[in-house]
């Protein structure tokens, strides 16, 4: 994912609340679970039923112990494997643990924990995986890049910093690795590191569009939004007509207040092929800004697309606080609070929800409530301006 939340005039009425439903969060693990992950996107750590039991590693079976018989073992870990894929991280788990007590390849096993222990917000376990394979000679890019996101999920940015220098030095023109942990790194909310991450990139890639995006948002997140405009103009020339071209050119389009221009270039971005979740959620966010409302066409529109954002993609915070907003604007607050407590569970440290979760919550008459969403504003409000939580690496 590029990014969680967008740089629109005024976007405190739209930005990301609680976040219980387990089936939910088995449908957000299929559509997103792998792919997010791939990307460098953790969204699914946010997705951890709270009263789901999480499995330990096992030790290995002790003398006379019954332990998987080898083809038991290996569709174990065919299983495990394949829910891996799908993006069913929690319930693979069990299977490789058992090709794991099995003695199945260490190294390939390991790395499909790893993964699902990243994607569901199991960091520590996650590092208990990887620092074996290190210690067994495996240093490759793909342990050093998953350990460095677990440091940092595990709130160790200074670990995952030297970890991800080490798999830069194995593979300096390797464009994911710089991107996976920069996307961590916003989903982390640590701008600070991101940039860094994605200015060595641009030392070894100096044409990546996607690295040259990133840095523009990271500079956007940060408050420098004039040196991140050159970086939105540099994206979009690197990559015309290209998905990340087209975002280049709205993020700009936002940054300058011009909403007309950014609505133009989402609807043919959409005409051009790239109907996705984050491109309908942008489109929505950006018609009501416009001044979209209840009756009118373009608000139909916006609502459309935000319900279609987030049933491709329920674990997409920005799309969450959105729809919040259009169904607090139609009158029915239950199903805003709905939707904003989702966005509030993703991003919890984002003012702007518990403003729209503070107007829900009064028209529902839970006024108690609506004094502790207004209390978590200046909580947040207090600690950004002191400039906590900002980890450095």
């Amino acid at each position: 994912m590029y990014t969680t939340s967008y740089a629109l005039p005024g976007a405190v009425s739209l930005l990301p609340g609680s976040y219980n439903n387990a089936m939910l969060a088995q449908r957000t693990f299929r559509i997103a679970g792998v792919a997010a992950l791939l990307c460098g996107a953790l969204v699914t750590a946010s997705f951890a039923p709270a009263q789901q039991q999480v499995p330990q590693p096992s030790p290995p079976p002790q003398a006379g112990q019954q332990s998987p018989s080898s083809s038991d073992a290996q569709q174990e870990f065919r299983t495990g494997a394949d829910l891996t894929r799908q993006g069913d991280l929690q319930q693979a788990i069990p299977h490789l643990l058992a090709a794991q007590r099995a003695g199945l390849d260490p190294y390939a096993v390991g790395i499909d924990l790893a993964i699902c222990y990243v994607g569901t917000g199991q960091f520590k376990q996650a590092i208990a995986e990887l620092r074996p394979l290190q210690d067994l000679g495996s240093h490759t890019a793909t342990v050093d890049n998953l350990l460095a996101q677990a440091y940092l999920g595990d709130a160790q940015p200074q670990q995952a910093f030297r970890v991800f220098l080490q798999a830069a030095a194995a593979t300096p023109k390797d464009e994911k690795l710089y991107a996976y942990m920069a996307d961590a790194c916003t989903d982390h909310q640590n701008y600070s590191l991101g940039l860094q991450i994605v200015d060595r990139g641009l030392q070894q890639l100096p044409d990546s569009a996607r690295l040259h995006y990133e840095r523009a948002v990271f500079l956007g997140r940060l408050g420098r939004f004039d040196e991140g405009k050159p970086e939105f103009d540099r994206a979009a020339q690197l990559a015309p007509g290209s998905y990340i071209g087209y975002l280049a050119e709205v993020q700009k389009d936002l940054y300058e207040d011009d909403l007309a221009r950014a609505d133009k270039v989402l609807h043919q971005a959409i005409a051009a092929g790239h109907r996705d979740y984050r491109m309908l959620s942008l489109l929505g966010t950006v018609l009501l800004h416009e001044g979209a409302a209840p009756g009118q066409p373009q608000f139909a529109e916006a609502q459309a697309a935000l319900e279609e954002s987030a049933r491709d993609n329920p674990g997409y915070s920005a799309t969450q606080i959105a729809l919040g907003k259009i169904y607090l604007m139609e009158g029915h607050p239950q199903d805003a609070v709905d939707h904003l407590e989702i966005g509030r569970r993703l991003e919890p440290e984002n003012p702007a929800v518990y403003a729209n979760l503070a107007s829900a919550y009064e028209v529902l008459g839970e006024r108690a409530k609506a004094r502790a969403m207004r209390a978590q504003i200046g909580r947040i409000l207090a600690e950004k301006k002191t400039g906590a939580g900002q980890a450095q690496p």
